[in-house]
C-alpha cells in the first residue's frame, strides 16, 4: 500500500483520526522534510522511521521506494503541509508507480488517499465567491512564463485560486494590477491559514494592496479571485 496522507497546513490539531491511524501503522513514512514531519509525529506519539522524498530526490531514491513496495511494505507519503501531490512532487511518484511497467511488476499495488487539509480548498470555503466552478493554478512561475501566467488569469471567467510565497506576493499584486481585464473583481488573500496569525484580506485589488507591507509578509499566501 502507498497511502497519500494529508497533514495539517498549520494547526496540528487539524489531522484526522484516520491519518493518525495510518501513520501509526505504516512501515515507513515518506516525508518532504523529515524535521517537519517529526514534529507532527512526536505530537501524536508516533514512533516511525522517516525517509525523505522531495522534489530533488533522484532516481535512486525512487527506485528504493519501489523496492520497498515490491517487498510488501506499506508506505505513507506526507508533505510538509496539506495534501501530497497537489503542487507537490508526490504526484510524480504516483504517476511513476502507475506506469504500465510498474503495474505489471507490482500487480497488487494499491494507492489510497487519506484526505484532509488543503490550503486552496480552505481558502475557497471562506471566500464567499462562487465555487461551483473554479480554476486552481498552483504557484506562478518565478521568472520564465510569469507574465503569461498572469495574462491568462484575465481570460479566465471562473473563480481563480493560486498560491504565492511571501517573497513574491507584492510582485504578484503588481502583476494583477497591470491586467485591465481584471476590472473590479473581488479578491480574497489568506495569509497563514489555521495558524496563530491567520489574516484574511478582502476587497478589490486597490483596497487590498495598501494593506500588505513588508512588515506583514509572513508565511505563504492563497489568492482567490471572484468570477467575472
Amino acid at each position: 500500500m502507498l497511502y497519500i496522507v494529508a497533514t495539517p497546513i498549520g494547526n496540528l490539531e487539524d489531522i484526522t483520526l484516520r491519518a493518525i491511524n495510518v501513520l501509526s501503522n505504516a512501515d515507513l513514512v515518506l516525508a518532504e522534510d523529515t524535521r517537519v514531519t517529526k514534529i507532527l509525529l512526536d505530537r501524536y506519539n508516533i514512533k516511525k522511521e522517516i525517509l525523505s522524498y522531495h522534489q530533488y530526490s533522484g532516481f535512486k531514491k525512487i527506485e528504493h521506494i519501489i523496492e520497498l513496495l515490491k517487498n510488501g511494505k506499506n508506505l505513507a507519503l506526507v508533505t510538509d503541509a496539506g495534501t501530497p501531490g497537489i503542487c507537490d512532487p508526490g504526484n510524480y511518484l504516483v504517476a511513476k508507480l502507475l506506469s504500465e511497467k510498474l503495474l505489471s511488476e507490482i500487480s497488487d499495488l494499491k494507492i489510497i488517499s487519506i484526505p484532509g487539509p488543503n490550503a486552496a480548498i480552505a481558502a475557497l470555503s471562506i471566500s464567499g465567491f462562487s465555487t461551483d466552478e473554479f480554476v486552481f493554478l498552483g504557484f506562478p512561475p518565478h521568472k520564465k512564463g510569469r507574465q503569461t501566467f498572469f495574462k491568462n488569469i484575465s481570460e479566465i471567467e471562473s473563480t481563480i485560486v493560486f498560491y504565492e510565497s511571501k517573497h513574491r506576493i507584492l510582485k504578484a499584486l503588481d502583476n494583477l494590477e497591470k491586467l485591465s481585464k481584471l476590472g473590479n473583481r473581488q479578491i480574497m488573500i489568506a495569509r497563514e491559514l489555521t495558524k496563530q496569525f491567520e489574516t484574511i484580506y478582502r476587497g478589490t485589488l486597490a483596497e487590498i494592496k495598501p494593506r500588505l507591507t513588508d512588515k506583514n509578509l509572513l508565511g505563504e499566501f492563497v489568492v482567490v479571485i471572484s468570477r467575472k
